[in-house]
């Protein structure tokens, strides 16, 4: 698009920027800054690898668990216990089986040969580590959506800040002419009281401007995650000369992170209700042991003198009764399941509604944009054709104040415009799922 306003608009937002030594920001480059440096990027690196920790955790229920104990028991009053009468003599006998002291070291071996719920556990680590992966991709999304939105609100606000300084030069030459006409009596002071209010205004609306930018700055430097007494220059003139085409595509909610994380969630859930299922069924396990035991009534012999022993079997576990308690958390994961898909449905045709709506936002600000530039353009042509005329004296103040005001008036809804166009398309962007592919094009 080759406007001439447009151009203005350029070299009034390059002059200052052609002035300073510091490098300017482009939107990619804000963009990129804030993916690498802004804390949720931290957060949700951090949940993938508590995500594979987790899966760690899983896995290690069905490898062998091995142990070691060591034991040292100084037997200070031994159990008696009477054998009957017979087997020592003829009367019963009371005597202590057992020594003083006793030391014992075993190894143990445990190995889960079949556990349906450990299997069904393990198997939830992939969609497990995918949901970290879609938490991540949900964190990009968001810097883009938030650095995009608060970069094009600085951009507009220095705009209007051009245009204002712009509008105030041209007051001032007005001003300047009233001001000698007043001196010789040509006019009356309201008709320069007139035009001075006009300036002040415009002074008013460039200091409120400015502090639109310093805001506006200042969130944006929040958003990439840049220390907020770091200096920020923007160099996207070509957002005001090249607006960016706006291809038609067909909803599909499927390529939309937040569907993509509920269908994970459900898949959780049914591997989780899968889970409890499985514990009805036998649990069965190995088990090795080994150890060594010194058994003696002297101190100095606790160490020695050691005897080993060993055992291997197998332990079968075999779920009965358990008062309904499985049955209960099993009814509670089918309804959390059904009310999850009933909530997915409604989901999708929510996201099918800001898509509509976000292809007829973008629609109205196309047409808006186009309004808004003739608008300037006839503003400029009525505003220059008055200032002519009023200086040969053919035309009262009154119509050149209206003409200035028109002419701002058309200036800011152009610009304004401009935000709301870039705004739609980010909001587009974003119900279509394409915020990363829209930032990779950049």
């Amino acid at each position: 698009m080759k406007k001439r306003f447009l151009g203005k608009l350029v070299m009034l937002l390059a002059f200052p920027l052609l002035s300073q030594a510091q490098t300017a920001w482009s939107l990619k480059d804000c963009i990129d800054y804030g993916l690498k440096h802004f804390g949720t990027v931290r957060i949700a690196q951090y949940q993938k690898e508590n995500a594979r920790q987790q899966s760690r955790q899983a896995l290690a229920g069905y490898l062998p668990q091995v142990s070691g104990t060591g034991t040292f028991d100084d037997n200070l009053k031994l159990q008696m216990t009477t054998l009957p009468a017979g087997i020592l003599g003829p009367e019963p006998a009371r005597i202590a089986f057992g020594t003083k002291y006793q030391t014992n070291f075993t190894a143990s071996a445990d190995q889960v040969i079949f556990d349906k719920s450990l299997l069904t556990g393990i198997k939830a680590n992939k969609p497990n580590q995918q949901r970290a992966e879609l938490n991540e991709r949900q964190t990009q999304e968001e810097i883009i959506y938030q650095v995009s939105k608060n970069y094009y609100q600085v951009f507009v606000s220095q705009q209007q800040i051009s245009l204002l300084q712009d509008n105030l030069e041209r007051t001032q030459q007005v001003l300047n002419i009233l001001k000698l006409q007043r001196d010789n009596g040509v006019i009356q002071p309201v008709d320069y009281d007139r035009t001075d209010v006009s300036y002040n205004s415009n002074k008013s609306q460039l200091s409120l401007a400015k502090t639109n930018v310093t805001l506006a700055l200042n969130r944006l430097k929040y958003q990439m995650g840049l220390d907020q007494d770091q200096e920020l220059l923007l160099k996207d003139s070509l957002l005001l000369t090249q607006l960016p085409k706006v291809e038609e595509s067909l909803f599909d909610a499927k390529r939309l992170t937040d569907f993509q994380l509920t269908e994970n969630e459900l898949t959780l859930n049914r591997l989780d209700q899968e889970r409890i299922k499985a514990g009805y069924l036998p649990r069965l396990s190995f088990n090795a042991r080994y150890g060594q035991l010194a058994l003696t009534n002297e101190l100095g012999n606790a160490l020695q003198n050691f005897r080993g022993f060993a055992t291997i079997g197998l332990k079968l576990n075999i779920p009965i009764f358990d008062g309904f308690n499985r049955s209960a958390q099993i009814q509670q994961a089918r309804i959390k399941i059904v009310t999850q898909e009933e909530q997915q449905k409604m989901n999708v045709q929510s996201y099918r509604l800001a898509f509509n709506n976000s292809q007829s936002q973008i629609q109205q600000s196309t047409v808006n944009v186009d309004n808004d530039d003739r608008n300037v353009k006839l503003a400029q042509k009525v505003y220059d054709m008055t200032t002519l005329q009023y200086k040969q004296g053919t035309a009262p103040l009154t119509d050149l104040i209206n003409a200035e005001n028109a002419y701002r008036q058309a200036q800011t809804d152009y610009v304004n415009s401009l935000i709301n166009f870039y705004q739609a398309k980010l909001d587009l962007e974003q119900a279509q799922g394409t915020l990363i592919p829209f930032f990779q094009q950049l």
